[in-house]
């Protein structure tokens, strides 16, 4: 076992070293994307709207002393300070999406960024091994074939490991649109539902 590990450490070594300068800013990179998308995710995560059903949300709507967790909180905030008012109801969720959804929404136009540089950054690392590849072929040493085919390791290396980087980031970037949407559209039905009651409750008073 620690043989192996001695190896792929070696191994692990040895793609870095070959792969140039350009390694270092493409895993710093990777490190930002990794903590920006988990740090968004975390986000999302510690609401529970997407797993409470509608029949819950009624129920809890209809009753905020039961409410539970995120959804149960907004609930209980937006009644308790909309004062049975349907406009008062609407700038509470206005506030509250106001503090949310723009904030992801430029978090994640950032990570998209990020993870659309990665693959360039990539090629940046190919045009450099490259030019190292015609510069040993123009100088026509005994050392031709090798300085070659460092230029070609360095070219290919910074290609798969922008790719690699680029395309799991633009997964997590899809994953995290779509829990956006789905925060965006409960809160909507939440003011739905919040107004469906307070008409109900108007009606019942006449």
């Amino acid at each position: 076992m620690t043989g192996f590990l001695a190896v792929s450490l070696h191994d692990f070594t040895t793609v870095w070293l070959s792969g140039g300068w350009v390694m270092v800013p493409l895993v710093f990179l990777a490190f930002i994307i990794f903590f920006s998308a988990m740090e968004l995710i975390f986000f999302f995560g510690r609401g529970n709207h997407t797993k409470v059903s509608e029949a819950v949300i009624e129920t809890w709507v209809d009753d905020p002393g039961q409410g539970q967790g995120h959804v149960g909180e907004i609930i209980g905030y937006i009644q308790s300070e909309s004062d049975g008012q349907p406009d008062q109801v609407r700038n509470r969720i206005q506030e509250i999406s106001s503090a949310s959804i723009p904030v992801v929404d430029a978090r994640l136009m950032f990570l998209n960024i990020l993870v659309t540089v990665s693959p360039l950054m990539g090629l940046l690392g190919t045009v450099i091994g490259m030019l190292s590849t015609f510069k040993a072929l123009a100088s026509g040493s005994g050392k031709t074939i090798d300085l070659v085919a460092e230029g070609i390791s360095e070219a290919l290396i910074t290609t798969q490991t922008g790719l690699i980087i680029a395309i799991p980031g633009y997964l997590l970037v899809a994953y995290i649109q779509k829990k956006r949407n789905q925060y965006a559209a409960f809160l909507v039905r939440l003011e739905s539902l919040l107004l469906q009651k307070l008409q109900k409750t108007d009606s019942e008073s006449f």
